[in-house]
């Protein structure tokens, strides 16, 4: 396995934690899923930054879905949250 390098702002640190009660090291378990899906967000891409959906089970059971994008060889967390119903449908919950 890869060792993936995490980058955040301070900013979205807090304001995951505190919005949607997801912690930046549960965020980063996300990546560690086997079960992961990745997906292209082309929504919120731009063309000098793309920007990734990843759905994955963090280290307290829930999947999550996290909001990421590359720089360079870091992943740089925009948003992490649980998942809704709908994604974690998406994510194979319970298969």
């Amino acid at each position: 396995m890869a060792i993936l390098h995490f980058e955040w702002d301070q900013w979205n640190v807090q304001k995951n934690e505190a919005k949607h009660g997801v912690s930046a090291r549960e965020a980063e378990s996300a990546f560690h899923d086997p079960g992961y899906r990745l997906f292209a967000d082309v929504e919120h891409s731009r063309s000098s930054e793309r920007r990734y959906i990843l759905y994955g089970r963090g280290s307290e059971g829930r999947v999550l879905m996290v909001g990421f994008t590359l720089r360079g060889r870091r992943v740089r967390v925009i948003t992490a949250r649980p998942a809704s119903r709908k994604e974690r449908a998406i994510h194979g919950e319970g298969r």
